[in-house]
């Protein structure tokens, strides 16, 4: 698979998955502090969502970077816009602004 082709799997996800997390590890399993804090605000939320593994795949891991254009993980994507990362989630969690748009 093309780096091409993997960005148009990436866009097909994000816009069939209200939810779409990509990290490192899995919800079950974060790998990264990062990705375990994003995993722990939507668990709070109690929002259903799936998760990507860019360590099980790493031409995903480069794909999505530059389909974001966003250089870190994790990437967090709602109703197929481009949410943030850790800092940005966090934050929008602390100021109740992610709960509206998990409803």
């Amino acid at each position: 698979m093309t780096l091409e082709e993997k960005k148009q799997e990436i866009d097909k996800d994000v816009k069939s998955n209200k939810v779409v997390l990509f990290m490192k590890g899995s919800k079950e399993f974060p790998q990264c502090g990062f990705s375990a804090r994003v995993v722990q605000i939507l668990n709070q939320h109690g929002t259903s969502y799936v998760t990507r593994d860019v360590l099980a795949d790493p031409l995903l891991r480069e794909a999505i970077k530059q389909y974001s254009d966003w250089p870190t993980l994790p990437q967090l994507y709602i109703n197929g816009e481009f949410i943030g990362g850790c800092d940005i989630v966090t934050e929008m969690a602390q100021k109740n602004e992610l709960a509206p748009l998990l409803r």
